[in-house]
């Protein structure tokens, strides 16, 4: 089985070839080009392909692949927002993800963030490098009986409400889809109106694009703190610049970002970047973006590894496979 993998990068290539000899029917091509119309073409000879968050799974891409003979779309990775499903599944392709790998990692990398912001010691430690340590500007909060809101509690956002607890936070929680649990279930204004932190742990679809819109943001608490590590367009990024300017937006940090296939994964140190709201975004003192980074540990790049060549090796063996997307 020719598998053609799109968007990667030479971290991950040694932990697929690992998980490849497990199954040594799979043999993967890596290409460093994300897959879209322009590059479609790359996949003829292929039995499948697999692909990344950046990467545009549209209905006039999968036309191509399916006339190319692609039987397979492989996500490495747990959402689907990027393949149009309901024109796979009429095209005949199977849609396989990776439903979970290692929650903890984008839980902690939320804890990061959190504790980032607050205590500021991205800041001081560009101080104390330039021998300044005075401590004015650096005054931080304790995370210990804040308010933080969850929305969103599947794998990752269970692991946060975990190491949430530990550190001694009221935690309130909106999903439609949980039960009771170590947290307080809250209906959605509530959770925005309550909370002194908000992290974001929803997937990407017609309901939840722009969740965090100008609205949302009126209800918050003055000085909130909004975290994302799950999809860019969860937020209205021009409403987020307006709340940061006005002071509503006390501390922004973001993994993800909503136009950020154009920038993350690559090193654009040498380019003018061309993206002026990104550049608005990052201007602000107390904004935190790090480059979708948030599943990036070993645990999970073997994780990740692992189950999508389960996937692929099961969905050619059988026809199904446990982690089907289902339109």
């Amino acid at each position: 089985m020719k598998v053609a993998l799109f968007s990667s990068q030479n971290y991950e290539k040694p932990f697929f070839e690992d998980a490849r000899t497990q199954h040594n029917t799979i043999e993967f091509h890596y290409f460093d080009e994300s897959l879209n119309e322009n590059t479609a073409s790359l996949c003829q000879g292929f039995d499948a392909v697999c692909v990344f968050v950046n990467d545009s799974v549209n209905a006039n891409v999968l036309t191509l692949l399916h006339s190319y003979g692609i039987k397979c779309i492989a996500l490495r990775c747990a959402g689907y927002n990027n393949v149009d499903i309901a024109k796979a599944h009429a095209l005949g392709i199977d849609v396989v993800r990776v439903p979970a790998y290692s929650p903890e990692a984008v839980a902690e990398h939320c804890i990061a963030l959190m504790l980032t912001l607050s205590r500021k010691t991205h800041k001081a430690y560009n101080r104390v490098r330039e021998d300044n340590f005075d401590l004015n500007g650096l005054l931080g909060f304790n995370l210990h009986n804040k308010t933080v809101g969850v929305v969103g509690c599947g794998k990752i956002g269970q692991a946060l409400v975990r190491i949430l607890n530990g550190f001694g936070a009221n935690v309130l929680v909106f999903d439609p889809n949980v039960g009771e649990g170590p947290y307080t279930l809250v209906s959605f204004e509530m959770l925005l109106s309550q909370s002194d932190i908000i992290s974001l742990h929803c997937p990407l679809n017609e309901d939840t694009h722009h969740m965090i819109d100008e609205s949302a943001f009126e209800k918050m608490k003055n000085g909130v703190m909004l975290i994302n590590t799950s999809r860019g367009a969860l937020i209205d990024t021009q409403a987020c610049i307006r709340a940061l300017k006005s002071k509503k937006l006390g501390y922004l940090g973001l993994d993800v970002y909503e136009q950020e296939s154009e920038l993350f994964f690559k090193d654009r140190s040498e380019e003018i970047i061309q993206d002026d709201i990104f550049l608005r975004l990052v201007s602000f003192p107390n904004v935190l973006v790090t480059g979708h980074q948030g599943f990036f540990t070993k645990e999970a790049l073997r994780q990740i590894a692992t189950t999508t060549v389960k996937n692929l090796d099961t969905i050619f063996q059988n026809g199904s496979c446990e982690n089907c997307v289902i339109a």
